[in-house]
């Protein structure tokens, strides 16, 4: 005869039976996110409140649906006290990183060719780098589950990072040569009026319109940051790096661990959607083969402006590398190109 259960095996009855203690991950997760498909509405109104019916129409109505979401589980198994962790000890590291170049006044000996290139390329970042942070908070407050909401959350998180040690180098560039450099309206005008921007300009206020969860987080997540995430991190390091930028190159290449885990859970919330409905790949392909080519001329109208530096990255190289990081994402999340 099979042995009775023992007694208080069955230690936490909200995962269901799996006897077991729940990882502290878990206890302070798992079915959180209590109004995904609760009847009658979402929340204690009337289920024709605007509330309930927008939470109805765009987290419950997306296509992008799976039988149970609350099987997801971040790769870094990140609760809120974990990243403030984690966090804590990449900015003790950022802060020494920029306490060594103020020291040592690198961006004082910068080329004033190269600075102008900056005026243009680098100082406007914080509008799109913001529009990256408030697709995140929405993708948080809507996803179906705390598992994906912590992510999402940490995400609009990292962005905050970005924009705010960008903002801090900007204001450090202009006190080594010329104080409009930190001035809201250089960075305003170049977003709003500069050619080369406006292609991404469009994408991104396109992308700030979007209602549907699912969609957000195909759009953010597989096409419009990760490209973003290339332009920045990488090809900009490098053309920093080229012009003797030193203090640029090493904070974007420091934001390189973020976008990592960007990347790491996109690709985890992808591969478990497909495992339990292969045939959202379809649906998801639509979505990002709406996005993909808008995206790569926008950062291809960004690259061009690398042609203008002392040392320059040569434009093609640039839309191939973003081209190329998208390729790889897609093919990471198990989303093989159309036949």
């Amino acid at each position: 005869m099979a042995n009775p259960p023992r007694p208080g095996a069955r230690t936490w009855s909200l995962l269901g039976d799996v006897r077991r203690k729940p990882s502290p991950y878990e206890a302070v997760t798992a079915r959180f996110q209590y109004t995904f498909r609760r009847e009658p509405a979402p929340f204690e109104l009337d289920r024709g409140a605007p509330l309930n019916q927008w939470y109805l129409a765009h987290r419950e109505g997306s296509a992008f649906q799976v039988p149970d979401w609350e099987g997801f589980r971040d790769p870094y198994r990140l609760t809120y006290k974990d990243y403030v962790t984690l966090q804590h000890e990449r900015e003790v590291h950022t802060d020494l990183l920029i306490d060594e170049h103020e020291s040592a006044r690198t961006l004082h000996r910068l080329d004033p060719a190269w600075v102008a290139v900056l005026r243009r390329l680098a100082v406007p970042l914080r509008f799109p780098l913001h529009v990256l942070q408030m697709t995140a908070s929405y993708v948080a407050h809507m996803a179906p589950s705390a598992f994906i909401t912590n992510c999402a959350a940490f995400q609009a998180a990292d962005e905050a990072r970005r924009i705010q040690r960008l903002a801090y180098w900007t204001r450090a560039l202009a006190d080594a040569h010329d104080d409009s450099l930190a001035e809201t309206a250089t960075a305003r005008t170049a977003w709003e009026g500069d050619p080369a921007w406006q292609p991404l300009r469009r994408v991104l206020e396109e992308l700030l319109t979007v209602r549907d969860w699912g969609e957000a987080f195909t759009a953010l997540n597989l096409v419009v940051k990760p490209a973003l995430d290339v332009l920045v991190n990488e090809s900009l390091a490098e053309l920093a790096r080229d012009n003797d930028d030193v203090f640029l190159a090493d904070l974007c290449t420091e934001f390189r661990h973020d976008s990592r885990r960007s990347r790491d859970w996109t690709c985890a919330l992808v591969r478990y959607a497909l495992e339990q409905r292969p045939d959202l790949a379809e649906l998801l392909r639509d979505w990002t083969d709406t996005r993909r080519p808008d995206t790569q001329q926008a950062t291809a109208a960004l690259a061009a402006l690398f042609a203008q530096a002392p040392v320059l990255v040569l434009p093609e190289d640039v839309h191939t590398a973003v081209g190329d990081g998208l390729t790889s994402l897609h093919t990471d999340s198990g989303l093989h190109p159309s036949a």
